[in-house]
């Protein structure tokens, strides 16, 4: 695992158009119709909790977002009718037939001259639903509130629909409360209809130069960081190294803990009660704090549908307590597809560890089917086994990149077989396993799967390699190569001996990092997903240390990478249902789904026996693919195991904005029905006024009572007779979406800080070790 330089340990903070019973409209207006007031009072206290609120709200949520609480997408087919968003924004072409057909069912019902007077009026409203900041217009983003049946508009742009084609209201929302009280009432339209922020309004939100210039791009924070955000997938984790999957169509998730139980997770997040491997009783590792040694790598067989076969990596102690790196072959029962057969492992290969720490521990195979191993120099520092360290001594496997055929085995004996191509074959002083070398210590390697459109990149290898005290690089493994080390550290002389005399065709980082931006890196992976689809190229990795988050941009001219730094949990970009703001701070590994959507895993407390790690998958709340251009249907597979829902531990940014709302809520009403004093009048003396109280906003419902929630703000058709009561927000409207997605909700889980305490005990092991 990674080499820390500990310090105390701390999270980072880090429907359908119902048509109107009259036979042709007349949307010509009608001279010397007044627009009196409805009549309706209101609350002066509560008039102005609901303004604040819904300005709180406004404020903290403006961002790209469409009604089904999802990114806006580019859609993959020209837009006849709303074609202003066929760039970019939330309709596809089934969506914009939808918009037209309402379009000309409305246009139906009014007469020939209104055509042209309210045909652009008309349109422009109805492909609102299509502007990637629909949420926004419709009052959506925040899924306990009910969705507008009209979008909000400039008071201006309203004013003159309304003077125009007020009769058109009706046609374009069945909330019968607009179509009452401001059909006649252009003021009381328009406010009911007005946005707290005017750069949002339509059209107000077409030519902001702010919002329109980067859109559809990822986000860029403060000091150009990209902003994406994190959806937490599992919790409760004792130091997960990896995340793997049997690419079988079955959509199945096999998550590794340090001290060697492999959990299986399964396409709805639930995860079976028995583990598919445990092996603790084998394994060595130690609740030591950075302790290097355990369960470290495992990857299931390229053909593995047909053979059942996988493969793990793993530290333990044999029976003279020496210390070892075991790689073993294992096949799954047929009998559970969901469990390990532990009489069929097979020892492959054998490492004797001369420290306990350099443990390598990457297992992959590659396009070109056979697996690849990456060792550490075999621990201390400086590499100081020999004449020129083991990385740098091509007879012994440690300090190595290793190829070998597992579906074969060799005339000698062994249990595998060596690729006839690999670099060293022919030299008889070289082992024949060995494919590049010179390496310290390589945590997490990925194989790149290549463009999905033209392939480009496809089964490049990405490693982190963690530097001795200056140096963290990310290097692209090259058959034959040598990576310098302990000869270099990055782009510099480690041993400057060595360096000096070294050959000048060493494999240089395609990145290197010093201390002042981490202290140990783990690699990553090139997002090749489909959600994402900003994010295509990018290499995503991480530093264990502190917690930061960067990526590689390759510049195709220069063969260049640059760097930016990964910035999480903007409250305005993160603002999606589901969507967090925090995560762990020491990031273990990365990992890619059977889809190409990225993950990664940290924890709060690097033990292998803490359960405070968590799985977390990566987001680009800028944009998403197409609707249902990434969706795919598992392979179902037979479970034996009790399936253990998934319960979140992290608050979702939405949950932490309504009690902030909510906290301000309650102290903006304290203070105003203090402050504010009782107002007489006539009437007043036989009904006596009094101030109220908004209610108290309560925290967000979760799941079921959610559901219950929306069900209650959904718009009830009154009774004849009854009275319809003044609300702040419109009900919804049947056109509009009426499915929300919900998440239970959380109970935020303190995560323990105990680092500090094993500081003085870590820092006297390291002393020991170098």
């Amino acid at each position: 695992m990674n080499e820390p330089d500990y310090e105390e340990v701390q999270d980072l903070y880090t429907s359908d158009l119902k048509k109107p019973t009259l036979k042709e409209v007349n949307v010509i207006p009608q001279a010397g119709r007044s627009s009196s007031s409805s009549g309706v009072s209101f609350s002066y206290p509560y008039v102005c909790l609901c303004i604040f609120f819904l300005c709180l709200i406004g404020s903290l949520l403006g961002h790209p977002q469409c009604l089904d609480y999802g990114p806006p997408f580019q859609p993959p087919f020209h837009l006849e009718f709303c074609s202003a968003y066929e760039n970019f924004g939330c309709c596809d072409q089934e969506k914009d037939n939808s918009i037209a057909a309402k379009y000309w069912d409305i246009m139906d019902y009014i007469d020939p001259r209104g055509h042209k007077l309210c045909g652009t009026y008309i349109k422009d409203i109805l492909c609102q639903e299509c502007s990637p900041y629909a949420a926004h217009l419709y009052d959506a983003e925040n899924p306990r509130t009910p969705l507008r049946s009209l979008p909000g508009l400039c008071f201006n742009y309203c004013s003159k629909f309304h003077f125009h084609c007020r009769s058109a209201i009706s046609l374009l929302t069945s909330d019968q409360h607009i179509q009452e009280c401001c059909e006649a009432n252009r003021t009381q339209f328009c406010n009911l209809l007005h946005l707290h922020d005017e750069d949002y309004c339509f059209p107000n939100v077409l030519k902001n130069p702010t919002l329109g210039r980067r859109l559809g791009s990822v986000v860029e924070g403060g000091g150009g960081c990209i902003q994406l955000c994190l959806r937490e997938v599992a919790n409760g984790l004792r130091n997960p190294v990896l995340l793997v999957h049997p690419s079988d169509r079955t959509h199945r998730l096999s998550v590794a803990e340090q001290l060697g139980v492999v959990w299986v997770y399964l396409p709805d997040g639930s995860r079976l009660e028995e583990p598919f491997l445990d092996i603790r009783s084998t394994v060595l590792a130690t609740p030591w704090l950075g302790d290097e040694r355990g369960f470290l790598g495992m990857a299931f067989h390229p053909k593995y549908k047909y053979n059942r076969k996988f493969y793990i990596y793993y530290s333990y102690m044999d029976k003279n307590r020496v210390e070892k790196i075991r790689v073993s072959e294992l096949k799954v029962l047929a009998s559970d597809a969901n469990k390990a057969d532990l009489h069929s492992e097979r020892i492959l290969l054998e490492l004797e560890e001369p420290a306990a720490n350099h443990n390598g521990g990457q297992v992959l195979f590659g396009v070109d089917g056979y697996m690849y191993l990456f060792t550490g120099d075999g621990g201390k520092a400086g590499d100081p086994f020999g004449k020129f360290g083991n990385a740098q001594n091509k007879s012994t496997l440690l300090g190595k990149v290793l190829r070998i055929d597992v579906d074969g085995r060799s005339l000698d004996g062994k249990p595998y077989r060596i690729p006839p191509d690999n670099p060293f074959v022919s030299d008889p002083k070289v082992r024949p396993e060995v494919y590049a070398y010179g390496v310290r210590n390589m945590w997490r390697c990925a194989v790149d799967r290549g463009d999905p459109v033209t392939k480009k990149g496809r089964g490049r290898i990405f490693c982190g390699d963690v530097g001795q005290n200056r140096f963290e690089e990310i290097d692209l493994i090259v058959k034959g190569g040598n990576y310098g080390w302990r000869a270099k550290e990055g782009f510099e002389c480690y041993d400057t001996k060595l360096c000096h005399n070294s050959s000048l065709d060493d494999i240089l980082p395609i990145f290197a990092y010093g201390r002042n931006v981490g202290k140990s890196v783990t690699g990553g992976y090139v997002y090749r997903g489909c959600e994402s689809p900003n994010l295509n190229g990018l290499y995503i990795f991480g530093d264990f240390m502190n917690g930061r988050l960067m990526a590689l941009q390759e510049d195709e001219k220069t063969n260049k990478w640059k760097k930016q730094d990964i910035c999480i949990g903007s409250t305005t970009a993160c603002a999606f249902p589901g969507m967090i703001s925090s995560y762990s701070k020491f990031i273990i590994s990365f990992a890619e789904d059977e889809a190409g959507e990225l993950y990664f895993m940290s924890t709060s407390y690097p033990s292998a026996y803490a359960p405070h790690g968590s799985l977390y998958k990566l987001i680009d709340p800028s944009r998403r693919a197409p609707p249902g251009k990434c969706k795919y249907k598992p392979v179902p597979v037979k479970t034996k195991s009790k399936r253990i829902p998934f319960v979140p531990h992290a608050k979702t940014v939405l949950e932490l904005l309504n009690e902030l709302s909510t906290d301000k809520l309650q102290k903006k009403s304290s203070t105003l029905t203090t402050a504010i004093p009782t107002v007489s009048s006539k009437k007043a003396k036989k009904t006596p006024f009094t101030t109220r109280k908004a209610p108290a906003v309560k925290p967000a419902p979760s799941g079921k009572e959610r559901q219950g929630a929306k069900a209650e703000a959904k718009p009830h058709k009154p009774r004849q007779g009854e009275k319809v009561a003044r609300k702040s927000r419109t009900t919804p409207a049947p056109p509009l979406p009426k499915t929300r997605s919900s998440h239970l909700a959380r109970s935020r889980k303190v995560l323990p800080k105990k680092a500090a305490l094993a500081k003085a005990e870590l820092e006297e092991r390291r002393k020991k070790q170098l």
